[in-house]
């Protein structure tokens, strides 16, 4: 694996030699042996700070398989069921017909309530209490159950207040104690980051030419004139209860992922970590260290698929991850997730392999970076 560490080492160095980036991380477990850690470019271009291998990076969405992570290691140990109701634990959920709504439509994002409350804001999505009653109050766009659709910002809140339900601690506390801790990567692995670690982030800067915002930023857009009466397949425009636009506060752009209250909250449809606590997350997923293999072959199956009811594009999902990472990257042996910022993270159950990339130049949705590190690594074996 000598020659994989120098492969990978070497494109990292040239993406950020080129100006593209500013700084990457990228790490590779292969059947409980890491075998790359490479880094290069600068984690704060004000200080001239390096980036380093235990450079923590707000992730945005690839945090989500770090939520979901979490819920299995707790399926595993009997807390909570794939298919028990989400009103059994949290009664509140249950209003306007999501009585029904189960675990298992959490993870595959068939709820029913994959937007904001309008005019929610980058403060108000620190606020936990207030963001799980608005949510619980959600009417929902679809029966649960009956389809899916991408919960941008609803599936960290949704899935956290589950396991806050269950275990009486906040899912942060639940990430260290159960997965971050005994994984070793307590210190590189984080959704509300203590406040004493803000120092060692990375800074996260907007990419000279964002390219077309995801669905994380999509219901952020201006709404059309007649947005009353927008057909259904915009929903991008919608929000809990009827067409609108949330405000551009909570676009999730460099000015939102360095703000000191985000990152120190408990947002988990994102999360704050390094490549390695990524890549040594999804090792031990492939490993049977969090859980079992029939658990494993479930979480990483698709469990739904079609057309997506929020970006209108096909999707397949397993149990909280993508399977597949993106159209480049579309083996069905791969599962795992990515950030809007063009992050991620995921596994390769035919391989053995487990990736992380990090990097602190959002492209909102541009994952050439990911594509061309994933390549050399996938096409090592």
């Amino acid at each position: 694996m000598a020659d994989l560490q120098r492969n990978v080492q070497a494109v990292v160095d040239e993406i950020v030699g080129s100006g593209a980036e500013r700084g990457v991380q990228v790490a590779v477990y292969r059947r409980g042996e890491p075998v790359v850690d490479a880094v290069a470019g600068v984690a704060d271009p004000e200080t001239g700070r390096a980036f380093t291998s235990d450079t923590p990076v707000y992730a945005t969405s690839t945090g989500k398989g770090v939520t979901a992570a979490v819920v299995h290691v707790l399926a595993e140990r009997g807390a909570l069921d794939y298919d028990t109701p989400i009103a059994d634990v949290w009664p509140e959920f249950a209003a306007h017909g999501k009585d029904k709504a189960t675990v298992r439509h959490a993870l595959t994002h068939a709820t029913g309530v994959p937007g904001l409350p309008v005019a929610t804001t980058a403060a108000d999505l620190c606020d936990w209490d207030r963001m799980c009653a608005a949510i619980a109050d959600a009417v929902p766009w679809w029966e649960p159950g009956t389809g899916f659709g991408y919960h941008a910002q609803t599936y960290g809140y949704i899935l956290g207040e589950v396991v806050r339900r269950v275990t009486g601690r906040a899912i942060s506390q639940v990430l260290r104690d159960e997965v971050a801790g005994p994984l070793g990567v307590a210190g590189e692995l984080f959704f509300g980051v203590p406040r004493r670690e803000l120092g060692r982030l990375a800074r996260i800067e907007d990419a000279p030419f964002p390219a077309e915002p995801p669905a994380e930023a999509a219901e952020t857009a201006e709404p059309p004139a007649d947005a009353a009466e927008a057909p259904v397949d915009m929903p991008f425009f919608r929000v809990v209860n009827g067409y609108t636009a949330a405000p551009m506060a909570a676009l999730p752009d460099a000015a939102f992922s360095n703000r000191a209250d985000v990152l120190t909250s408990d947002i988990p449809a994102g999360a704050t970590m390094t490549a390695r606590a990524a890549a040594r997350l999804y090792d031990a997923l492939l490993a049977g260290t969090l859980v079992s293999p029939a658990r494993l072959a479930e979480l990483s199956s698709p469990a739904v698929s079609g057309t997506d009811e929020v970006t209108g594009a096909p999707a397949v999902f397993g149990l909280g991850y993508t399977i597949g990472l993106t159209e480049a990257l579309s083996d069905p042996t791969l599962f795992g997730m990515a950030g809007s910022g063009g992050t991620a993270a995921f596994a390769d159950t035919a391989t053995g392999v487990s990736v992380g990339v990090m990097k602190n130049r959002a492209s909102m949705g541009d994952f050439s970076t990911v594509e061309r590190i994933a390549r050399v690594v996938l096409q090592a074996g």
